[in-house]
């Protein structure tokens, strides 16, 4: 079976999470207080779905008892 790219898909999420990440503070910049929450709570669930996958990766790599 072939092994998952664990580390990619996790470096990938977090990037588009720090991206949304900059986008936040560019929209409280130029004053679209409306958006921010929204884009901040994306951009958090990113990071929390990178951290989910790189558990998952450790979880993968441990021997399996059967």
């Amino acid at each position: 079976m072939k092994k998952v790219p664990f580390g990619s898909l996790s470096l990938s999420i977090a990037a588009l999470g720090t991206a949304l990440g900059f986008l936040t503070l560019q929209l409280r910049a130029d004053g679209y207080e409306p958006y921010v929450e929204s884009v901040a709570c994306a951009s958090v669930v990113m990071f929390i779905t990178a951290a989910l996958v790189v558990v998952t990766w450790v979880r993968d790599g441990r021997p399996h008892s059967d």
